[in-house]
C-alpha cells in the first residue's frame, strides 16, 4: 500500500468535486488528491448520451476561476438571443482542460478509475494497487447527490423476452424505422428525447410517452445570466407566492407569469424538479398526442404494457427507451462540514457547481466547521411542488447567511456560476431597477408564504 500525501482527498471528479477543488485551490495553499471510479473527471457527463446539452446557460455550470463558453449569446436557432449550452463534448473537453491546469499547479493530483473504499483507502480498480492518505488528511464527499442515467441504471420494470428495450444512449444507433417509439420517463431525458426523434423526421405520432407525472419546468427565458432576468424571475416568485393559496396554485400563478412551463395545460404536475425548456420545445412536445398517464411500467412485453392503475397497448414491434433513471438525488440534508467528510451539496436554490465553489471559498479562508456551517447551510433539490417551496426558502436563507460576510459576498458577486451575482459596476438599467423595486417589495411577505407552503414554522 502507497502513501499519498494530501491535504485533501476529494472523493468523486464530477462538477461537484471539480468546482470544489478549483474554489479552495485558487484560495488556499494545499494540496489536494482526487479520486473518481470513472477513467477521468467529467462525472456522469463520460457517459451522457450524444445529443445532451446542459438545460442552463453554460456559464453557470462549471468551475469558479474558468467560465464554461464564456458567455456567448445564440445567434442562430431556435434560441436567439438566448445564451449558449454546451453539449457533451463540449463539457467533457472543459473538465479535461480544467484538470490539466489543476495539474500543472503541483498541487492538485488525480486518481481515475479508483474506487474509494472508506478508512481513508482507494483502489485502483486497473491494477489492485491500494493508497491511503494520512490521518490529517481531510475527506471530501463529492458523490453524495451524484445523478442516476440511464446508461448506468437498470430499467426500473420487468421486461419479458422479445422486448425491445434501449436506453436513451442507443437511441441514434437505432435503424429499421420501429413502428412506434415508447419513451419512458417525464423529465429532462425524456424531453430530450422526445425532441430529438422528432428533430429527425419521426411523426409525433409515431411516439407514446408514458408519463408517471407530469412536469412542471422553468422557461428557459427567465434564468440567463443578467441580473434584470434573474431578478424579474425572482421578483415573479415572491409576488406568486404572496398571493398563492396553496403551492399548486403558486405554480399555476408562475405559469401566467411567464416564468413556469407544463407540456399539459389540462394536468396540474405533480413534479417539480423544473429542469429548463424553450418555447420551441414545448410547442415540439405538445404535438405528441398519445400519452400514458397510468403511473409506472411494473411490467412489458412486446403490444403491452403493464403499469401501476391499469394497462396500455402498444405496437408489437415497438422500441421502448429508458429515460427513467432519477437525475436528481433525494437524500437527506446534512451539515456540509462534519468531522468524518465534507459532504458537498446545494447551498444557494438549485445550482450546485456554485454550491460547491462556494464550500470550496468557505473552507479556504474559514478556521471553524461551526462557522463553515453557519455561513453555508445546505439546500435540497426539488421532487413536488411543496419540496420547490423548501428549496427557495431554504436557499434563500443562506443566501442571506453567506451573503452578510463581506469577503463571500464579494468573491459570489464576481463568479460567473453564480446566477444572482451582482458585481459592483453593474449598471443600474430601467429594468433592472425596476425587477429589484418588485423583489423588495415582496421578498419578505413572499418567504414567509412560501415557508408555510413547505409546512415550515
Amino acid at each position: 500500500m502507497s502513501s499519498v500525501e494530501a491535504d485533501y482527498l476529494v472523493v468523486g471528479a464530477g462538477a461537484a468535486g471539480m468546482a470544489f477543488t478549483d474554489a479552495l485551490t485558487a484560495n488556499a495553499d494545499v494540496t489536494v488528491a482526487v479520486v473518481d471510479r470513472r477513467h477521468d473527471v467529467g462525472g456522469h457527463w463520460l457517459d451522457a448520451y450524444s445529443f445532451v446539452r446542459l438545460h442552463q446557460a453554460s456559464v453557470f455550470y462549471g468551475v469558479a476561476s474558468t467560465p464554461m463558453g464564456a458567455g456567448e449569446i445564440q445567434t442562430r436557432g431556435p434560441e436567439v438571443g438566448l445564451h449558449k449550452r454546451a453539449t457533451a463534448p463540449e463539457i467533457c473537453a472543459y473538465y479535461a482542460d480544467v484538470r490539466d491546469r489543476l495539474h500543472a499547479t503541483g498541487r492538485v493530483t488525480f486518481y481515475p478509475n479508483c474506487d474509494y473504499l472508506g478508512d481513508r483507502q482507494f483502489v485502483s480498480r486497473l491494477s489492485g494497487k491500494r493508497h491511503t492518505v494520512p490521518a490529517t488528511c481531510r475527506i471530501v464527499n463529492a458523490h453524495y447527490l451524484s445523478p442516476q442515467i440511464p446508461a448506468n441504471t437498470r430499467a426500473p420494470f420487468d421486461v419479458a423476452e422479445g422486448t425491445s428495450l434501449v436506453t436513451v444512449n442507443d437511441l441514434v444507433k437505432i435503424g429499421g424505422a420501429p413502428s412506434q417509439y415508447v419513451i419512458v420517463g417525464a423529465g429532462k431525458t425524456s424531453t430530450d428525447a422526445c425532441i430529438w426523434l422528432l428533430g429527425n423526421g419521426v411523426d409525433p405520432d409515431a411516439i407514446c410517452w408514458v408519463r408517471p407525472r407530469d412536469p412542471w419546468m422553468l422557461n428557459r427565458a427567465t434564468v440567463q445570466p443578467d441580473p434584470a432576468v434573474i431578478f424579474g424571475m425572482a421578483a415573479d416568485t415572491v409576488e406568486a407566492a404572496s398571493a398563492a393559496s396553496s403551492a399548486d396554485d403558486l405554480f399555476l400563478r408562475l405559469e401566467e407569469a411567464g416564468v413556469m412551463l407544463r407540456v399539459d395545460r389540462s394536468v396540474t404536475p405533480t413534479m417539480a424538479k423544473t429542469p429548463t425548456l424553450a418555447q420551441w420545445e414545448l410547442d415540439h412536445l405538445r404535438s405528441i398526442e398519445n400519452v400514458v398517464r397510468l403511473g409506472h411500467i411494473r411490467h412489458a412485453e412486446p403490444g403491452k404494457l403493464t403499469l401501476d392503475k391499469g394497462e396500455a397497448t402498444i405496437v408489437r414491434d415497438a422500441v421502448i427507451v429508458h429515460c427513467a433513471a432519477s437525475g436528481l438525488q433525494q437524500r437527506p440534508l446534512v451539515p456540509i462540514w462534519q468531522d468524518d467528510a465534507i459532504t458537498l451539496q446545494p447551498i444557494r436554490t438549485g445550482f450546485p457547481c456554485f454550491g460547491a465553489a462556494l464550500a470550496g471559498y468557505v473552507e479556504a479562508t474559514r478556521e471553524d466547521d461551526a462557522e463553515k456551517n453557519r455561513l453555508c447551510p445546505p439546500s435540497p433539490f426539488s421532487n413536488t411542488p411543496t419540496d420547490w417551496a423548501l428549496m427557495q426558502v431554504l436557499g434563500y436563507r443562506a443566501a442571506t447567511s453567506f451573503s452578510a460576510a463581506p469577503d463571500i459576498k464579494a468573491w459570489a458577486d464576481g463568479v460567473a456560476l453564480n446566477p444572482s451575482r451582482m458585481p459592483p459596476n453593474t449598471p443600474a438599467t430601467p429594468d433592472l431597477t425596476a425587477a429589484l423595486d418588485r423583489y423588495r417589495a415582496q421578498v419578505v411577505p413572499g418567504m414567509a408564504r412560501l415557508a408555510e407552503l413547505a409546512g415550515l414554522t
